[in-house]
């Protein structure tokens, strides 16, 4: 009788055993669900990320645009300096930083590309707190593969400034500006006459942010400089009200890949394809007198 107790006891705690372990099939199955649910988390967590940097953006341009205000209270509404390349660097070389940014970026190991301090040294600067991370989007992270190459991840800025905003030096003669004479250039803040539908500041394509002058010409129906898209489509814009919006491009003419040497400027959209183009020239300027 012992024995047979015995027995069935180790029968007992061998199915005990058995039962609290799983079995391949069962251990398949839920690998198999953890995977489904990855694949359906994955994507919003992307997207999430994508909108919390668009936010983060958004909330730069408004950084930017108070500093701008800031700055032309103190200078009685005047707006600030936005130079080309070649005055930009001359004036840099004397150690002068008025214009809006001391920085001329471009692909190679020049020190503009990672200088924050140039990029906040002058102009609205300071009246940024001399906070170089407004100036670029978290998105932006092209380089080029001489910049990888070297160790950089990033160049300083992404933002560029509305060249019929400002005073553009030796582009403006008599008040005008000598690459657009047939619209108004605005040195100050009261000249614009509907700041709800002006650009200040854009998000300018990295193949031709370069000196930060963002410059189109309305009559010409070409691309000089073009808008970034790095927020699926869409980009961070601000406006002389002190207002910053997210405008979607329509035209894929209007998003080349975000890398080097990929716009091919200057070009001309195809005639189908100018809505993204006449949006932004109605924006950035009016006809002069």
């Amino acid at each position: 009788m012992k024995l047979f107790k015995l027995g069935c006891a180790r029968r007992d705690r061998r199915q005990q055993v058995s039962r609290a372990g799983f079995t391949l099939i069962e251990l398949l199955v839920v690998i198999a669900i953890i995977a489904i649910l990855a694949s359906l988390l994955l994507p919003a967590l992307a997207t999430a990320k994508i909108k919390g940097q668009m936010v983060y953006c958004l909330n730069n341009h408004h950084q930017l645009s108070l500093a701008c205000q800031l700055y032309s209270g103190d200078n009685h509404e005047t707006l600030p300096y936005n130079l080309g390349t070649s005055e930009i660097k001359q004036t840099v070389a004397q150690a002068q930083y008025y214009n809006w940014s001391s920085t001329v970026l471009n692909w190679e190991l020049d020190s503009d590309n990672t200088n924050s301090v140039q990029l906040t040294e002058g102009g609205i600067g300071p009246y940024s707190s001399r906070n170089a991370k407004v100036y670029r989007c978290p998105s932006d992270t092209v380089v080029s593969d001489v910049q990888a190459a070297a160790g950089w991840t990033t160049r300083v800025r992404t933002t560029s400034m509305n060249a019929m905003v400002g005073d553009a030096g030796q582009f403006t003669t008599n008040g005008i500006n000598l690459n657009n004479p047939y619209y108004q250039q605005f040195f100050r803040i009261p000249q614009i006459p509907k700041p709800t539908e002006i650009f200040v500041f854009i998000e300018e394509h990295p193949d031709s942010i370069n000196d930060g002058y963002f410059l189109n010409k309305p009559k010409s129906k070409r691309w000089m400089d073009l808008p970034a898209w790095w927020h699926r489509g869409s980009v961070n814009i601000t406006f002389a009200d002190d207002h910053a919006e997210t405008h979607k491009w329509l035209c894929p003419s209007t998003m080349p890949p975000s890398r080097p040497d990929s716009a091919h400027l200057p070009f001309a959209p195809p005639v189908e394809e100018l809505t993204d183009y006449n949006w932004l020239m109605d924006r950035t300027s009016v006809k002069g007198d």
